[in-house]
């Protein structure tokens, strides 16, 4: 699995794309950059005006979600738009080679891999849904869930197991790896740190040699904040309590709030 991951960063793309975003073919069969489909804009010049204009669209939606009311309630909203004016370009600074281009998966999971029984080999990746040419830190912001974990922003709760692998992922993975009991959270740190060293074992590009990564974490955790997909997918609000629904939109504006001051706003 790591080689695919390998052979999705070091893919070769045409000069013709120059964007972040989708893909399609102009009017004389090149493949050019185009809008990414799961947003219906782009291309973006950059990295970070991908995130700048989804930041804004999420925040429009918002505006529209009953529960959440564009998150206007106790000032959090004017300080959410003083964070995407000012503060994600400060985000985005100390990235390395912040202007790479690669295909991201955007699913990379066993649950869309496909093995033969038989050999026990990997026959395909599929499920692209969601893939689009982007920066090779945003893969690790958005797969590998049951590889040792997506690479997650700040969480409030710093004892927890999911910040413990945060740091590990950026720092290296101590010689005697935590305990994982059936009270915490389902890190499965045997898994973990396998999953690292063989993806340092291809050379791929990964947190710890990203330098930057954290702090676009943390960026895109807030865009993952404010449309929380318990408050704003309607399959999921259809099989939930009122009391939950609040509950978890509650959860979320508490999240903001905290990181949002973490980041000085």
């Amino acid at each position: 699995m790591a080689k695919i991951v390998k052979a999705l960063q070091a893919c070769s793309l045409p000069s013709t794309i120059t964007g972040y975003g989708g893909l399609t073919f102009n009017e004389v069969g090149e493949i050019v950059s185009a809008a990414m489909p799961t947003v219906g804009a782009g291309p973006w010049p950059s990295y970070q005006a991908s995130f700048q204009y989804r930041l804004g669209l999420a925040l429009k939606k918002a505006d529209s979600n009953p529960y959440i009311k564009g998150w206007r309630a106790n000032g959090l909203r004017e300080r959410i738009d003083a964070f995407v004016q000012r503060g994600v370009p400060a985000q985005f600074e100390s990235l390395s080679d912040k202007d790479d281009k690669v295909v991201v998966h955007c699913d990379f999971s066993p649950t869309n891999i496909l093995f033969d029984e038989a050999s026990g080999r990997i026959t395909a990746l599929i499920d692209y849904d969601f893939s689009w040419i982007s920066h090779p830190s945003y893969e690790f912001l958005r797969s590998f869930d049951g590889l040792g974990g997506q690479f997650r922003g700040w969480s409030s709760d710093e004892e927890s197991q999911e910040a413990a692998l945060r740091d590990t992922k950026l720092h290296g993975f101590p010689v005697s790896l935590p305990s994982t009991t059936e009270s915490d959270s389902g890190v499965d740190w045997v898994v973990a740190k396998a999953w690292e060293e063989e993806l340092e074992a291809e050379g791929v590009k990964q947190p710890r040699t990203m330098e930057g990564i954290d702090r676009v974490a943390d960026v895109d955790t807030i865009l993952c904040s404010i449309l929380p997909w318990r408050v704003t997918n309607a399959d999921i609000l259809a099989r939930q309590t009122e009391e939950v629904i609040i509950e978890c939109r509650n959860n979320n504006e508490e999240h903001l709030d905290k990181l949002l001051t973490r980041l000085g706003f």
